[in-house]
């Protein structure tokens, strides 16, 4: 009896000395993570506010903000990237039992950041931002003309949604090619700066890197891409059929080609063909056109607050770029929709060019989303560090989900914007919804994501990067360029992401795959309406299932989160699901048609 009682006392002794040993551990790493987030926050504002200028104020011969903006990505560099701080985290890392789940999720973060940033590598990195900011530069003040006349890209884009003349359309697409003569430089020498940045910390290469915050390889990553894409392709190729049969048509082409020239598309890059079906009695252009371009962005946030969201603090509205910029203005300003944390907390904005139309209708609602996450995760439980989305595609989803919602009939009835009891065709609708959805699967799983791996992973030689881009535009979307493009033109670097936000653009693919998961749920357990049918207006139940998944940021891990929320791991299921009713409606309309869309390989 004495013995065991000994034994007991050993065990609880040693314990207790095991505990304070952790505790011990706890309060040194957590003294650590708390300096580390405290000088990360500092430095972001001070990134932020710079690029933000930078973009919304593009004057041609004047590299003020550039200048400013590199010094702030140099300063952040080094911090990040510092040798001092790797090794910290790495001798953290070392002894994992005694630290709290939180704490090991931020020395991962400094890890994973510091991989971009590597003071080993100096030169290279300062290299790669002189690099980044001046093709941002080209980028976004590059000068659109047709005819010799100068052009926003809005009214590039307003041309292919809206013009018939096929000349006319022509000039319009190939003028939204121009801009990528003057990158293909600078995108070749990023490609081998980000690189040999991410190779310093044992990445293959800047793909593998970008692939590796999912927590997957670049194999893994890969394969459930072309599963998405694989499920998705029986419908897509209906699709294809319908629209190069429907596009001859409506153009008055007699022989209706085997693939879709590019210049036929309302999108510069393909990923939507939506404009092609008119839902009889639901015209949102029509509807919004009169009520101003303000009022799309308030009634964004109406939204949001209807379901429980909070109001958006007034900087929001003080600071935010919403809107063109005026006519003969003498800058220029990125068009590309954006959210921006600026301080990781209270400070929002948005940088958009907002018209009264029902494209910038449904992409208002999306980058509230973005602003409404910032807002959801920015408390005290959660550090700096994870103020991110539960994984990137986490981000684009929930902005996605909110514009969908926003899109649906009855949602639109309670606006207002359609009348009460109006009689529309649900097959319309939903194939209007597929050319829009559906649609951009290949082009995000397979056109950029796989020409993004060939340029990263493959070292895609310069003299390639055309070629394979028209290729893979060809096997994934059935689309191919108007006339002959050799390699003078770079059509991939006209795509913003290409150059700012690289190797990651299968978000958007996971992103809307996540947006039907979710709005599957949401549908059938909490507002038990039809999926194709629903009225999120008001209701503070979906508004709580929503933040649920927004207030944690990055803390946990996303696949586990959404298991909780929705039951099931990532599928297509629910999208196919949801697409389904098409398939008949489509065989039906595509009958003696010849298919032409490459099989898959």
């Amino acid at each position: 009896m004495k013995k065991n009682i000994l034994i007991l006392a050993a065990i609880a002794l040693f314990s207790c000395k095991n505990d304070k040993a952790d505790n011990a551990m706890q309060s040194e790493v957590q003294t650590y993570l708390d300096s580390y987030n405290k000088e990360y926050k500092r430095l972001n504002v001070l990134v932020n506010e710079t690029s933000w200028q930078m973009q919304i104020h593009i004057v041609e011969g004047d590299s003020t903000n550039a200048i400013a903006n590199n010094k702030a990505q140099e300063e952040y560099a080094k911090f990040t990237g510092s040798t001092a701080n790797i090794n910290m985290a790495k001798k953290f890392l070392e002894h994992p039992d005694g630290l709290t789940e939180l704490q090991l999720k931020q020395l991962k973060s400094i890890l994973y950041k510091a991989a971009n940033n590597p003071e080993t590598l100096k030169d290279v990195v300062t290299a790669r931002i002189k690099a980044e900011t001046k093709q941002t530069e080209n980028l976004f003040g590059f000068d659109f003309k047709i005819d010799g006349k100068s052009v926003s890209a809005n009214d590039i884009d307003a041309a292919l949604s809206d013009e018939t003349n096929l000349a006319k359309r022509r000039k319009a697409w190939e003028s939204s090619k121009e801009v990528g003569k003057g990158l293909k430089t600078g995108l070749a020498k990023l490609r081998d700066l980000r690189n040999k940045t991410v190779q310093g910390l044992g990445y293959k290469d800047f793909f593998d890197y970008q692939v590796s915050d999912y927590g997957m390889t670049t194999e893994e990553m890969l394969a459930m891409l072309k599963q998405f894409n694989k499920d998705l392709y029986p419908l897509f190729r209906e699709l294809h059929t319908y629209a190069r049969y429907e596009y001859a048509k409506k153009y008055g082409v007699k022989e209706v080609p085997d693939m879709l020239p590019a210049d036929w598309l309302p999108n510069r890059w393909g990923q939507d063909w939506s404009s092609l079906v008119d839902v009889e009695g639901v015209n949102l252009d029509a509807a919004v056109k009169p009520k101003g371009a303000e009022w799309i962005v308030k009634q964004g946030e109406r939204f949001y607050v209807s379901i429980g969201f909070p109001e958006l603090p007034k900087t929001f509205w003080e600071k935010s770029d919403l809107y063109p910029a005026p006519a003969g203005a003498n800058y220029k300003k990125n068009n590309h929709a954006s959210a921006w944390h600026m301080d990781l907390d209270k400070d929002v904005r948005s940088l958009m060019s907002v018209e009264p139309n029902s494209e910038w209708y449904e992409t208002s609602h999306h980058e509230l989303g973005h602003i409404y996450y910032y807002i959801s995760y920015s408390t005290p439980e959660v550090p700096y560090l994870l103020r991110e989305g539960a994984n990137r595609a986490y981000h684009e989803a929930l902005g996605s989900l909110m514009g969908m919602a926003a899109m649906q009939k009855p949602f639109m009835e309670n606006l207002g914007l359609i009348p009460k009891g109006t009689k529309s065709d649900e097959m319309q609708t939903l194939l209007k919804e597929a050319l829009n959805y559906v649609v951009f699967i290949p082009f995000s799983t397979g056109t950029m994501s796989m020409f993004e791996h060939d340029l990263y992973a493959n070292n895609l030689p310069v003299d390639q990067f055309n070629k394979r881009w028209w290729e893979l535009a060809a096997q994934y979307q059935g689309i191919v360029p108007p006339t002959v493009r050799g390699e003078e033109f770079c059509d991939a670097a006209t795509k913003t992401h290409i150059n700012d936000d690289a190797a990651q653009y299968y978000d958007y693919a996971l992103s809307y795959i996540l947006l039907f998961q979710i709005h599957d749920h949401i549908s059938r357990n909490i507002l038990h309406q039809d999926p194709h049918a629903t009225n999120y207006y008001g209701n503070k139940e979906v508004g709580k299932f929503i933040q649920g998944i927004m207030k944690s940021g990055a803390t946990g891990d996303w696949r586990k989160l959404l298991r909780e929320k929705t039951g099931s791991d990532l599928s297509a299921k629910a999208m196919l699901e949801y697409f389904n009713p098409l398939m008949d409606y489509l065989k039906e309309q595509n009958k003696g048609r010849k298919y032409t869309m490459p099989a898959l390989k």
